[in-house]
């Protein structure tokens, strides 16, 4: 699109974009504006009253406003925190793999280069949001589309929920696996200058657009007003608008389908003028949805605020009534008898101060009974959170506080197990947001990367410190989309270290009866379920003239060119080193001569002498000529080698 951002979901433009907007402007976009309009109308009318409800729920989040006399009760931001803390604390990893063995490099590049890019696009900022959003509203989007040009990155960008508006049938944004459910419609407000979209690249006809003020019925507006309020701040002056550059501009970007095709439009100008057209190429619509506790068939997953908020609000009522309670003890009423005091004012605390009573001073004066803070009321406090703790699994223990309760060592470790079990569930359902995510990721490079043109050095570190490594197209993108696995790092560690575990036994047992295993295979499979990286197994055990040997012969064999075999060669290291070539004719031609001299190295072990070199010949057709059964060298001399063809 523009020089710096490229779409990834966009037909590709010629280099006159400008010639290309321009067309845009003269087009007629009245229907679609018309369509649009109305499906803003029902998403508003639609979510609208949830939008008011996550706004109560963010002032009990965090409300600095509050009455100065009053407490409130931190269940929800406690619970909230726990859980995000957990989930947020155990990163998932993600793993690219091959469908054939020549996808192991490029997987490995994929491997290293999502661990860089996850730096550089700031993934672990983008996902304490993502994350965030996700415990809080139910569900939280991203759009993925974007590819910096200069940089060389996608770009995700999250979506504020509380701005949000969409279909009100989808259960998702993607559907099923046959794209029932999916969404048809959706969008959001936001706020750019006419600078930011000159910069863009995407935006045309904003010329002469006034810039907006504050609208009460608009979604963004009303989400800042929130979020300050909350925060303890004045929301200022609404009727000012900031004039000159900083000027910005309310723009409501719509992802929807018109005339027969996938498009994101965005509308200024109180939604009757387009300033953005992209038809999008590719289906689905760019957006990554994460969920906390999903309910079947339902874009509406469940909550913290809807397990916890009942339960704050009650907790602070009573915590307020006890509050008031423990001050009129301080500062009881008292009866007294105007019979016997005279002056009120006799009754005002004094030190060593003597009151005038008349006749007897027995009953002058007295206390009024009042009810104190009875059992029952700590009774409801620990029902309320002891029930919050229950539907989130956030025991004290996990909160960082000392349980109430006596527990055995044994009892911590259980329930220590099932917080760990009900939160792994958490973590294996935001692995499925996480597989989109990768995906396209990987889908951006495959759409924007070049071949010939684009390059991207990234830094590896490695056993030596950290090296520059130049990746072009080739060295990422696979003839077949790669296989995605993403997992819980702890799971992932754990299932490592009982499978290094159950590896060295099986070793241990194998070579002591078998000699002819492969232990240096063996050897790298150990280092690798032992953590160490290709380039740290490649230095303790580097490449042997065989490999080195097969690796130059799979130049050769990509090109479909004929390669020798070596009698004295290795066959069974040259074949799993040729595995890993891309399919060609003389590839599994050169293979199966690798078995046939196996097999004529058990039969005939005479004709490969290991000290002498010679070559086996292939060809397609694999037949053996050259053997002459039963005969003798002539003079002590070698047989001839034999040709396989």
């Amino acid at each position: 699109m523009s020089k710096k951002v490229e779409t990834y979901q966009a037909e590709e433009l010629d280099t006159s974009l400008e010639n290309e907007l321009k067309q845009y402007e003269k087009k007629d976009f009245k229907s679609l504006i018309e369509q649009i309009n109305t499906e803003y109308d029902i998403s508003y009318r639609f979510m609208k009253p949830k939008i008011d409800e996550w706004a109560l729920r963010l002032k009990l989040y965090n409300n600095q406003k509050r009455d100065k006399e009053a407490i409130g009760d931190p269940l929800l931001f406690t619970v909230h925190q726990t859980v995000l803390a957990s989930l947020y604390s155990d990163r998932l990893n993600v793993e690219f793999g091959g469908w054939e063995r020549g996808d192991e490099e490029v997987a490995d590049n994929l491997n290293s280069l999502a661990l860089f890019d996850y730096d550089d696009m700031e993934k672990d900022a983008f996902d304490y949001d993502w994350d965030w959003e996700a415990s809080f509203f139910g569900r939280a989007l991203a759009i993925f589309m974007d590819f910096d040009r200069e940089r060389k990155l996608p770009i995700p960008e999250g979506i504020d929920m509380m701005t949000w508006l969409r279909d009100p049938s989808a259960k998702s944004v993607r559907g099923d696996l046959r794209g029932r459910g999916a969404m048809r419609f959706g969008g959001r407000e936001i706020r750019l200058s006419k600078t930011k979209m000159k910069e863009s690249g995407v935006y045309f006809n904003f010329k002469g657009l006034r810039s907006d003020g504050y609208d009460y019925n608009s979604l963004l507006d009303q989400s800042i007003t929130t979020r300050q309020s909350n925060n303890g701040f004045s929301s200022g002056d609404k009727s000012l608008e900031i004039k000159g550059d900083n000027a910005d501009h309310r723009i409501l970007e719509w992802f929807t389908n018109w005339q027969g095709k996938m498009v994101l439009v965005s509308l200024a100008q109180k939604r009757q003028r387009v300033v953005r057209y992209t038809e999008l190429k590719y289906k689905p619509f760019p957006i990554i949805d994460r969920t906390i506790y999903p309910i079947a068939y339902d874009w509406d997953s469940v909550s913290i605020p809807d397990l916890v908020e009942d339960k704050q609000r009650a907790r602070s009522v009573v915590q307020n009534l006890g509050l008031k309670s423990a001050k009129a003890g301080l500062h009881p009423m008292y009866l007294y008898n105007t019979n016997k005091i005279k002056n009120r004012n006799d009754l005002n605390f004094e030190f060593n101060k003597h009151i005038p009573v008349d006749g007897d001073v027995s009953n002058a004066i007295a206390a009024v009974e009042r009810q104190g803070v009875k059992q029952e009321v700590q009774w409801i406090m620990d029902v309320l959170d002891t029930a919050a703790q229950k539907a989130t699994a956030t025991p004290d223990i996990q909160q960082g506080a000392n349980s109430t309760e006596r527990r055995t060592a044994t009892e911590l470790n259980l329930v220590s197990s099932k917080v760990d079990t009900r939160y792994s569930l958490s973590a294996k359902i935001f692995g499925w947001s996480d597989k989109k995510f990768w995906g396209q990721w990987y889908q951006i490079y495959k759409k924007c990367f070049a071949a010939g043109i684009d390059e991207k050095i990234m830094r590896v570190v490695g056993p030596l410190g950290a090296t520059p490594r130049k990746l072009t197209r080739e060295n990422i993108v696979m003839s077949t989309d790669p296989d995605i696995k993403i997992e819980s790092r702890t799971v992932a560690t754990a299932k490592k270290l009982e499978k290094l575990q159950s590896y060295r036994a099986f070793l241990k047992d194998i070579l002591a009866i078998d000699p002819s295993v492969n232990s240096r295979f063996a050897l790298k499979q150990l280092g690798k379920l032992s953590g160490m990286t290709k380039d740290e197994v490649d230095m303790i055990l580097p490449p042997t003239i065989d490999e080195l040997t097969a690796q130059d012969e799979n130049k050769g064999l990509e090109k479909n060119q004929k390669q020798e075999v070596n009698p004295i060669d290795d066959d069974l290291i040259h074949m799993d080193i040729h595995n890993r070539a891309s399919d060609t004719p003389y590839k599994y031609a050169h293979i199966e001569a690798h078995k046939r001299a196996m097999m004529l190295k058990k039969e005939r072990p005479e004709l490969f002498p290991t000290q002498q070199r010679g070559t086996v010949q292939t060809d397609t057709d694999l037949s053996v000529k050259g053997l002459v059964p039963g005969a003798a060298p002539n003079n002590g001399a070698v047989s001839p080698m034999p040709q396989i063809q």
